[in-house]
């Protein structure tokens, strides 16, 4: 079998200026911050994939709108040839509901001001600052405004 690179996507949730991390318990990049997600299941699309990783690592759940980018990770073996590839789609999704809690592969779920990623004060993993600030472009003029009138609960 010929060795392919992993397809995996990522939700990328901005509301009321703030982004929505995990804090991943397995490698790679574990104890860093980064976008909730995961393995894509065959025949399941990149954005519905994006919505069910959502849920299942932090119990919120949201619209899949668009993809943003797509983003490789490439790990070298102890040999110095890849040993891993992924490629993760990048999805923007619309906040619809729930607290975020840790469960599955994070330690941590919470809303995080877009001003402290953009800041890098957090541990986080690669290019999670290029991605929020694409997604807040995209948005329009900063941060996604609750057009629900409601606030996300467990907002910081």
């Amino acid at each position: 079998m010929t060795a392919r690179p992993l397809l995996g996507a990522i939700a990328v949730v901005v509301h009321e200026g703030h982004v929505l991390l995990a804090r991943r318990v397995k490698e790679p990049d574990a104890g860093l911050w980064g976008f909730p997600g995961g393995h894509v299941e065959l025949g399941e699309t990149a954005l519905a994939a994006a919505a069910r990783e959502l849920l299942e690592e932090t119990g919120v759940t949201a619209q899949p709108v668009a993809y943003l980018t797509n983003i490789d990770v490439i790990l070298p073996g102890p040999d110095g040839a890849t040993a891993v590839h992924y490629l993760l789609a990048a999805v923007l999704c619309r906040y619809e509901a729930g607290v975020p809690s840790p469960d599955d592969d994070v330690s941590d779920a919470a809303w995080i001001p877009v001003e402290t990623v953009l800041s890098g004060d957090l541990p986080m993993s690669a290019q999670v600052d290029d991605v929020v600030t694409l997604a807040t472009d995209r948005l329009g003029s900063g941060p996604e405004r609750d057009r629900t009138g409601t606030k996300a609960p467990g907002l910081a």
